[in-house]
């Protein structure tokens, strides 16, 4: 196993709330059998109202490498960061360590807490009073192409 560099470099980006850009939306799609969909295609979504609880504490950023692909976040999807939630065990946090920003699930013990990648071609980080260390905030939602 090798550790992760922490220099993962996300690509951060604040939501823009003052484009009017609604698309298209259509209800429930059906996974099985095809639906009149067209009847629909007048509704609009903004996604930012749809993906964004906390304007002024959300947040885009960009993934960049592999170690959190187990938990579905690969390289080049976007993510939505809310700064306003509360992390907890298990979460999965964008963290300032060492100078450096980092995606990883937070695993909180006694006196101390890892973060945790999903691959396993890298190791967890111990996190101790030796680092510097912030939780940044907690990914709220995954954007990806398909």
């Amino acid at each position: 196993m090798t550790r992760e560099k922490t220099n993962s470099k996300l690509q951060f980006f604040k939501a823009d709330f003052k484009s009017d850009t609604p698309v298209s939306y259509v209800g429930g799609v059906n996974a099985g059998f095809p639906s009149p969909a067209d009847d629909y295609l007048d509704v609009k979504i903004d996604l930012n109202q749809e993906l964004v609880q906390n304007p002024e504490a959300t947040f885009y950023a960009r993934v960049r490498g592999n170690s959190m692909i187990e938990a579905g976040l690969n390289d080049g999807d976007v993510l939505v960061i809310d700064r306003s939630l509360e992390a907890g065990n298990n979460s999965i946090a964008v963290c300032f360590l060492d100078g450096e920003f980092t995606v990883k699930r937070i695993k909180i013990e006694k006196d101390f807490c890892w973060l945790v990648p999903e691959n396993k071609e890298f190791s967890p980080i111990k996190v101790t009073s030796e680092n510097n260390f912030m939780i940044w905030g907690i990914v709220a939602y995954v954007i990806k192409k398909v």
